[in-house]
This record gives structure tokens, sequence and C-alpha cells, in this order.
């Protein structure tokens, strides 16, 4: 069974925000995500400002792939991992939002039978293509939360695989005419589209 490997990702992102804040009095965001050890092979130099959401503006301008919607400084430490990606059209419910507008990514040694990868995904996305997706998703069992950053959608804890420290599964993030996706909510925080 493939498995994210989500304490790794919160890791990344307590590691990236650690060196962030060391170059500027930054204030944490409400919801900062905790971190539990883990693996320590990789330590990023990058991560999204507290509060920042992608631009659909500058979006446009870029189409989103494996490599562009998380940081230059996590594609180089994955792949000092032996990491590589399968890139797939972003899919939410019934709504698809095909390559090269929207991306779905999976990180991992994928050489071999991974047992623990990453998921990432980004893609622009109308008000009716959002109200449809999260319909679906709802009727799966999926629920939701409203945010200053968007809604967030989660799968239920009942049938999530892995967690994240506050029990988030898979989860997206629908913002003003973008969505994120990540394996974990904790996740979410390494999907910085369009890099700034």
């Amino acid at each position: 069974m493939i498995r994210p490997l989500h304490r790794f990702t919160a890791v990344l992102a307590l590691a990236a925000s650690l060196a962030a804040v060391s170059g500027c009095a930054a204030a944490a965001p409400e919801a900062a995500p905790t971190a539990t050890t883990a693996p320590s092979a990789v330590a990023p130099s990058a991560t999204p400002e507290p509060g920042a959401t992608p631009d659909t503006a500058a979006a446009a301008s870029e189409d989103p792939t494996c490599e562009t919607i998380i940081s230059p400084a996590i594609v180089s430490d994955f792949e000092a991992l032996g990491w590589t990606n399968f890139e797939d059209a972003f899919t939410v419910g019934t709504v698809t939002v095909a390559v090269p507008e929207g991306v779905q990514c999976t990180w991992g040694d994928l050489s071999a039978s991974a047992e623990q990868v990453q998921q990432f995904g980004w893609a622009p996305i109308t008000a009716a293509q959002a109200a449809t997706a999260e319909q679906d998703l709802l009727a799966e069992g999926w629920r939701t939360e409203d945010s200053r950053e968007g809604v967030y959608v989660t799968e239920s804890a009942d049938t999530a695989v892995t967690t994240d420290d506050e029990g988030y599964g898979r989860t997206y993030l629908f913002g003003d005419g973008w969505v994120k996706y990540a394996d974990t909510k904790q996740s979410l925080l390494l999907v910085q589209f369009p890099q700034n």
C-alpha cells in the first residue's frame, strides 16, 4: 500500500518555517501545524508566507507542473532522495481540470513499489466547478471548514489511511478561482503556486 509521508512533510514545513522566521519577524498563522519526529534527511529552505494565497492572474501566465506547484528547494530535496514524480490531471469529485491548466502530482521513489509518497495538486477552478466538487466530496462523507484562506474539504477521519498531527487526511483548499490538494491538511502549506 502506498502511504503518504506526512510526518516528513510536517518536518519539511516546520524547518522551512523556522528558516523563514529567522530572516524576518513575521507572525505565525493562527492554525500553524505542529510537527512530530520524522526522518531528517532533508531540510528545505523555503516556505509559503503565512496567509499567502495564489494569484490567479499570475497563475494564468504559466502552467502548473509538479516542479512549480511546490518550492524549488523542496523539489531539490525530493530529487536528492532519488524521488521522481508522476503527473496527472487534477481531479476532485466529478470535476477534472486537464494538464496543462491543472496538475495532480505523486512524488516518491517510483522506480520501485513506493511505500511512501507525497501528493500535491493545483488547478484553476470556477465557482460552479468548486460547488460541484464540494458537493461530490460531501456526498462521499467528507467535511468542510471555512477559514480565512478559503474552504477546506477534508476526508472523514474514519476512512483516512494517513492523517497529520491534527487528524486531517487528504484535503482540498478552495480559494478564489483556484483549488489545491495535498495528502494531509498540513501538507497544503507546501503547495505554493504560482511561485513569487
